[in-house]
């Protein structure tokens, strides 16, 4: 491939099996949720069929999600994935206005969230003092961003890795829990709440523990028989996540049941304890830190593409434009991601709660603009596609409007949600200052428009 010396002509290759597609889902999405998400949920539910259903209505509206992003992903694949939908749909300045938020908000605050939490365990190993998270969390960061910035088959070997590593720990957990006896549970059994069957709070959480699939949007352009690939990657990723859900959550019954789960503050390391003792909390701690490194690193590398195709857009960030050939990778993007997450984590550091505060942070923006790329597949219909043959959602239209009232429905939620909460609001409200500061950056961006 020839290329210009500044890096424009270079392209992302499409050098991404369905293996390395799939394993890059299954790592973003199965990270600390399901170990912190389970006892909230069960204290939201009035029995255990309730609990299990929810968790897997929560595949299935993921599924249902997963869809409508394989349409549009297989009829624009693009390296900019959600960026690219929107702009093309509403026109440059929405795109631009989401590059901005995602760059800013809702990837580098997912990213410096989940560092938090490999800070949080690694501390319990091995403390480094008052800052001992934020020092981790930045370590993580700098470590993953570097390993991105070496290149894409060192990103992606990695990421096959810690995914094998991680499903390898979770059917671990799995199986204690499974043949564990109720017995066994050192956590006092309560009473069965009473009430409704379930409460929004459960979903909320279910919702959050299953985000995340919609980053396979932006491995389009990268991978090998994009329309076919999007749609087998997305639908096999999700009955994986689904499946090692569902399990996980049988395990937690099974070792501490309803009412146990209710009472745990660390639903997984309370099972642990219950079958393995002491030495179990050392194997959840590498567990934990294994799945958020492993959602971390694929953060990383699908959260710069979007940085990358903004900057081919936009002369403001021409930079971020440049793809560096012999990495495979947009270094600068990485850079930049990098450095925004880096004063995140800084900042959070100073709140009682950084990985709270960091959620709080992205959530209203987040599904904010996840609500408009479900509206913008009904605008795309209406285009021609750039592939000639991409696959069709089934049951259109009925299929995207129930993605879009549960995308209105978790903006809502996420908002009050996050107002409620003490240092929340403070995250939230900063998080929609700086959504709302890309607004003088979109002006002046279109008017240097490449």
């Amino acid at each position: 491939m020839t290329t210009s010396p500044s890096g424009f002509g270079a392209q992302p290759r499409p050098n991404l099996t369905l293996t390395d597609s799939v394993a890059m889902i299954v790592g973003i999405v199965i990270g600390v949720g399901i170990f912190r998400a389970p006892s909230i949920v069960a204290g939201s539910v009035g029995s255990e069929g309730v609990f299990l259903a929810l968790w897997l209505a929560g595949g299935v509206i993921s599924l249902v999600g997963a869809l409508c992003y394989a349409e549009l992903g297989s009829a624009y694949p693009s390296a900019g994935g959600e960026y690219f939908f929107l702009r093309r749909a509403f026109g440059g300045w929405l795109g631009l206005l989401f590059a901005w938020a995602r760059m800013t908000v809702i990837q580098t605050g997912a990213i410096a969230a989940i560092a938090f939490v490999i800070g949080d365990y690694a501390t319990q190993m091995l403390p480094l003092g008052a800052k001992s998270s934020a020092i981790y969390a930045a370590l993580a960061v700098v470590l993953i961003t570097a390993l991105n910035i070496v290149g894409t088959t060192e990103s992606k070997r990695l990421q096959n890795i810690l995914t094998a590593v991680l499903a390898l720990a979770v059917l671990g957990v799995v199986a204690a829990g499974l043949t564990a006896t109720p017995a066994a549970a050192a956590i006092p059994v309560v009473a069965q709440k009473s009430g409704p069957l379930f409460s929004e709070l459960a979903l909320i959480f279910i919702l959050l523990t299953y985000g995340g699939w919609n980053e396979a949007a932006y491995l389009t352009a990268e991978m090998r028989d994009a329309r076919r690939g999007i749609v087998r990657a997305l639908i096999i990723g999700i009955l994986v996540i689904t499946a090692l859900y569902l399990l996980l959550n049988l395990a937690y019954l099974n070792a501490l049941g309803l009412a146990g789960m209710r009472e745990s503050k660390a639903v997984a390391a309370d099972l642990m304890k219950v079958t393995w003792g002491s030495s179990g909390a050392l194997v959840l701690g590498a567990a934990v830190v294994t799945a958020a490194l492993s959602t971390l690193n694929a953060t990383i590398f699908t959260g710069a593409r979007t940085n990358y195709a903004l900057g081919r857009d936009f002369a403001l960030f021409g930079a971020l434009g440049k793809w560096n050939e012999r990495s495979d990778s947009p270094i600068n993007a990485l850079l930049l991601q990098g450095a925004i997450s880096l004063l995140l984590v800084l900042l959070a550091s100073f709140t009682p709660d950084g990985f709270r505060t960091m959620v709080v942070y992205t959530a209203p923006a987040f599904w904010l603009f996840f609500l408009l790329t479900g509206v913008s597949l009904f605008l795309l219909r209406r285009q021609q596609p750039l592939n000639a043959e991409p696959f069709r959602v089934p049951l259109y239209p009925l299929t995207p409007l129930v993605f879009c009232a549960m995308c209105a429905y978790m903006l809502y939620s996420s908002v009050n949600y996050a107002m409620s909460l003490d240092t929340g609001s403070i995250g939230a409200v900063v998080g929609i200052v700086v959504l709302c500061a890309g607004i003088p950056v979109m002006l002046a961006a279109r008017g240097m428009a490449r």
